[in-house]
């Protein structure tokens, strides 16, 4: 089978399309063939050797924690998915991704693949709605009624979570560039802070329970979002080479977020896109053999909007 896999840690041009052997599945394992993955941030951090402590990878390696497909095959012990169900997942990030036709995955990470969007398009579910999922849920314990304020809101994570935080009753407050402010109102955002052009902490009037900051900003900045939240609340931060900051004396909590694989969780956001109450944006698709040109992109920040990788 082709797949895409670097066998040092480097630049863009590390990346191989090249022959591989066809894995195997092991017991309790299910052998997927590859509709499409997506590109994650993180695949180009652990592609340039940036993330080999928390996130060791074996070389060569095959990136992509994203994967829809078909079963192919079942390995002993599963009888959850019957070969040729549709289904979705995110892999493990210290093992083998599904920048490939085909890749091996346990069973007990995937669920079964939206029914109302294409499968290759589901690709660009698992890794960034589970982030924003457990972000405001799991860690902010957001509830009807608060108030958020998503920092960064232009990005994958950020219109899944102004989504899904408009959905559960929240006032969301959105920072946004002036080419997704629009996206971030379609998604849900009550207002919208032009980071270009307003600081935050002045555009911030009100005092709001969460903060969610998905966006590569300095120590200082991220700790001045500390002071929009009212005493007991929750900033939870995604950028986790930057820890959260916290207010001890008027009860704010620093959480830092690092996203976990969770198949009952992907479950809940699959039910929703298939009800219409979640919408997945694909920005474009690039086949499989493209893919170091998107790892360029990304690179020099060129990269816009969610790209799913078709094998």
């Amino acid at each position: 089978m082709k797949a895409m896999r670097f066998h040092e840690y480097g630049d863009p041009g590390v990346l191989r399309y090249e022959d591989v052997d066809q894995p195997v599945p092991g017991a309790g394992e299910v052998l997927i063939r590859v509709a499409a993955t997506s590109f994650n941030g993180v695949d180009g951090n652990i592609r340039g050797g940036f993330m080999q402590g928390p996130i060791p990878v074996t070389l060569p390696h095959t990136p992509g924690l994203d994967v829809s497909g078909t079963v192919e095959a079942l390995g002993d012990g599963v009888p959850t998915f019957p070969v040729g169900d549709q289904v979705i997942g995110f892999l493990a990030m210290t093992g083998e991704g599904a920048s490939a036709e085909y890749v091996v995955a346990p069973a007990e990470i995937l669920a079964s693949a939206p029914t109302s969007i294409p499968l290759t398009d589901a690709a660009a579910l698992p890794v960034v709605g589970l982030t924003a999922w457990q972000a405001l849920f799991d860690h902010a314990g957001l509830v009807s009624g608060q108030r958020v304020l998503i920092n960064g809101a232009g990005g994958a994570v950020g219109g899944y979570a102004a989504q899904l935080a408009k959905r559960a009753g929240a006032y969301v407050i959105a920072t946004a560039g002036p080419g997704s402010s629009e996206g971030a109102r379609k998604a849900g955002a009550d207002e919208v802070v032009d980071h270009t052009t307003t600081t935050v902490t002045d555009a911030v009037t009100e005092p709001v329970d969460v903060v969610l900051n998905l966006a590569p900003i300095q120590p200082e900045q991220l700790a001045a979002l500390v002071t929009l939240i009212r005493p007991g609340g929750v900033l939870v931060n995604t950028t986790v080479w930057m820890p959260a900051p916290s207010d001890e004396e008027r009860g704010v909590r620093g959480i830092n977020l690092f996203v976990r694989s969770d198949a009952g969780q992907l479950a809940q956001l699959v039910t929703l896109v298939d009800s219409g109450e979640l919408r997945v944006d694909v920005a474009r698709q690039v086949p499989l053999a493209d893919l170091p040109a998107v790892h360029a992109q990304a690179a020099t920040g060129d990269l816009h909007g969610k790209v799913v990788i078709v094998a």
